[in-house]
């Protein structure tokens, strides 16, 4: 029987019961989805032999239970990490730091905390064998459950909005994806992929598969959106680091690479993001060149959705959440809009959005739709 999403989050809880005094509470998930990978993958790998990950002698999860109580706890930690990373490719997915003073504390302090850490685990319910994972998003069930009880505050100062498993699911419905049927060789493009959820959702919602690409500009972040797509044996998934609008890392030639789908849920209206983009875009997303002015350098929703526009295929399907703004804003924004509306007609639809429906902020928001094929015969907006 699968684990329940209660036991999951009651394991979540005591979690960060035993870390609280040290470390920010947005801090948390580092240390917490860490055990819980290495719990998910020993139990998985016992009892599936399918499963393609390899966990080197003395790095499974009885291993780390074995350390409790060891005076050197936090390094010993650290090497099994590094050696799992190691065998298995991981660069830059292990962030949390369990040698780190000051967020665990000294000497016996710290030998307590972590040992505490591992015990919440050991529970007897907690046995994620049977976990099918196609079906299932731990890491992000339990990241959701993190941002929305101890890191909603640090959320908001770092743009980071969870998108609930069911506007996931509308954003894969509404452009096609369960009609795509070139299995791997179609591609889902997520620029700011975050834990990876919204990925996920878009390749359940796929019948015959799809390869999946993401970037995303927090390094702690990557370091879950790959834990995340190891734990649905996506292996294949390229999740890289970098600030997608400045230093893009998926480009062909000098070109941005092209995708048949798209969704994403960018940072909401951010500050200063034109730093090395310049105002003629060299990749042409705007610029005088191709007749786009630039959006406003204190607010980045058209930066995104220009990247989008500019990813995607002349045959692909996008989905964007943006904030209601980016309907009515004018000078800049407005331009952009009547030509994305006007004169490319790129834009198929709008689903407006409730307030209070993203961890991290309440504003209300909305979907756009981006379909380029149709474009010509367009008449109107959905």
């Amino acid at each position: 029987m699968a684990v329940k999403k209660s036991e999951l989050y009651s394991t979540l809880w005591k979690c960060c019961d035993e870390l609280r005094g040290g470390m920010d509470a947005s801090q948390y998930k580092d240390y917490v989805l860490v055990i819980l990978f290495v719990k998910y993958i020993s139990d998985k790998k016992r009892n599936d032999e399918g499963f393609d990950i390899d966990i080197p002698k003395g790095c499974y999860f009885e291993d780390f239970v074995a350390l409790k109580g060891n005076p050197n706890i936090g390094e010993e930690m650290n090497k099994k990490m590094a050696a799992l990373a190691e065998e298995n490719q991981l660069g830059g997915v292990f962030v949390a730091d369990f040698e780190d003073d000051t967020k665990l504390g000294k000497g016996k302090d710290k030998v307590e905390t972590l040992s505490k850490l591992i015990a919440v685990f050991q529970n007897e319910n907690l046995d994620f064998s049977k976990n099918r994972a196609a079906d299932d998003d731990l890491i992000g069930d339990a990241y959701e459950y993190l941002m929305k009880n101890f890191a909603t505050e640090s959320g908001k100062s770092k743009g980071q909005f969870y998108t609930p498993a069911e506007v996931s699911r509308v954003m894969a419905e509404v452009i096609g994806l369960g009609n795509a049927k070139n299995g791997r060789k179609t591609t889902i493009y997520d620029p700011t992929c975050g834990s990876g959820s919204l990925l996920l959702r878009a390749m359940c919602e796929t019948p015959g598969g799809a390869t999946l690409y993401g970037q995303e500009k927090d390094n702690a972040t990557v370091g879950l959106a790959k834990m995340n797509m190891i734990l649905h044996n996506e292996i294949y998934a390229d999740i890289r680091q970098g600030d997608t609008i400045n230093d893009p890392q998926f480009k062909e030639g000098d070109q941005l690479k092209t995708f048949d789908y798209i969704v994403a849920n960018p940072p909401f209206s951010t500050k200063s993001w034109l730093k090395s983009a310049k105002f003629e875009d060299e990749y042409h997303r705007w610029g005088e060149g191709i007749k786009i002015g630039v959006p406003p350098e204190k607010n980045g929703d058209y930066a995104f959705l220009l990247h989008i526009v500019r990813s995607l295929k002349q045959t692909g399907c996008a989905a964007c959440i943006l904030p209601h703004g980016v309907l009515f804003r004018g000078n800049a924004e407005a331009q952009i809009r009547k030509y994305l509306v006007a004169e490319k007609r790129y834009i198929k639809g709008i689903i407006g959005l409730p307030a209070n429906l993203f961890y991290g902020t309440g504003i209300p928001a909305c979907i756009i739709i981006i379909e380029k094929s149709e474009a010509a015969g367009r008449k109107g907006v959905f």
